[in-house]
């Protein structure tokens, strides 16, 4: 059986309220979400969606890169090596590769998976 909506009055677009549009980004792009499910789930256009993505995105504040400045230090021994090797491993392809090793502090983490998720 078919499902028909008929609108009427003058007011034929419906309007989402900014905490709706955050709920149903937040249910399209949570990990193993499928964008055309959530639409059909709350009867939006997938366009749509991604447009509200683009928008959200948009009105983020822009990423900002410091200043790196270089310290020498004797490089630690062989065995400081292995015992400290890489936790995490970021791999972007030509572009390079991150580590993050297990002493590495939890605000340093935090702050560059954020720069990489942009």
């Amino acid at each position: 059986m078919h499902q028909m909506t008929i609108l009427t009055g003058p007011e034929r677009r419906r309007r989402w309220s900014a905490e709706d549009r955050c709920r149903i980004l937040q249910a399209a792009f949570s990990p193993g979400a499928v964008v055309s499910d959530v639409a059909r789930q709350y009867d939006v256009c997938t366009t749509l969606i991604y447009k509200w993505r683009q928008q959200a995105r948009a009105r983020a504040e822009p990423v900002a890169f410091a200043s790196v400045v270089m310290a020498d230090k004797p490089s630690p021994p062989a065995r400081t090596m292995a015992a400290r090797a890489p936790v995490i491993t970021v791999d972007l392809g030509n572009k390079g590769r991150v580590s993050i090793d297990a002493a590495a502090s939890s605000a340093l983490v935090t702050a560059t998976l954020r720069a990489l998720r942009v």
